[in-house]
């Protein structure tokens, strides 16, 4: 198994993706820690794991409160031992389907402090453990491409993240800890607005990809697992690029 006695911490571990890529770390035999705001979610996808015989635990935790974050991340490595993969794929609370010329100031700017202020909140408090063990692997998620219209304040958000992955490359890479973006361009299984709005972005994101099809949740996770494995251990500062040719580098 590629992650076995590693310490996985995804924090929206209730949440579609974090739930895939919880299941997908599990699977390869890391113990994973799913955080979040809602318990029950955490819960859901708890029980799918250990029915797999996967090793799980749960811990309600807001990714932006520090004080929880860091006392959850000290709990992970001093309990179990290490800290050794950071997600967070908290959700957005964007707005998509307005244009911009009739946005708020808020609703533009909330993805762009919520997503932004989470993944430093959460990187810092692993890469101090991670620094310490010399090794570790902090995932971003989202990554950017092309404008699409009407995604409001989203892909700002994912652009100020992937400035962020690069500066903890950067800082981070001589301690032996490696960031990553697992770069998408959308996975239609997590669309949760008006099912016209949801058909055309998804109609829209087959059509610009190469291979005519989009990515799933279990695409993502297998990425993921991929991604903080020793078989990916030369990759830091860059992308997983799993947007079916929808994105070309």
């Amino acid at each position: 198994m590629l992650l076995e006695g590693r310490n996985a911490v995804i924090h929206g571990g209730g949440g579609s993706v974090g739930g895939a890529v919880g299941r997908a770390f599990a699977r390869e035999g890391a113990t994973v820690h799913l955080a979040g705001r809602t318990q029950a979610k955490l819960d859901t996808v708890a029980e799918e794991i250990r029915a797999a015989g996967g090793a799980v635990q749960t811990a309600q935790v807001d990714a932006l409160d520090e004080r929880a974050v860091d006392a959850h991340a000290d709990q992970v490595a001093t309990e179990h031992g290490s800290l050794d993969i950071s997600l967070c794929v908290v959700s957005q609370r964007d707005v998509q389907g307005t244009p911009l010329v009739d946005m708020t100031v808020d609703d533009f700017m909330r993805p762009v402090d919520l997503t932004t202020r989470a993944m430093f909140i959460t990187a810092r408090a692993a890469a101090r453990h991670m620094v310490k063990q010399g090794s570790g692997v902090i995932l971003a998620f989202g990554g950017y491409g092309d404008p699409f219209p009407n995604l409001g304040g989203l892909q700002v958000s994912f652009q100020a993240c992937e400035a962020l992955r690069r500066a903890l490359s950067v800082e981070l890479g001589p301690d032996g800890v490696r960031v990553v973006t697992l770069q998408t361009n959308g996975i239609p299984e997590t669309i949760t607005s008006s099912a016209e709005f949801r058909a055309q972005i998804e109609e829209g994101i087959v059509a610009n990809t190469m291979l005519r099809r989009a990515a799933t949740l279990e695409d993502v996770g297998n990425a993921a697992v991929f991604a903080a494995s020793d078989w990916a251990r030369t990759v830091t500062a860059s992308k997983i690029n799993i947007t079916c040719g929808g994105f070309v580098d």
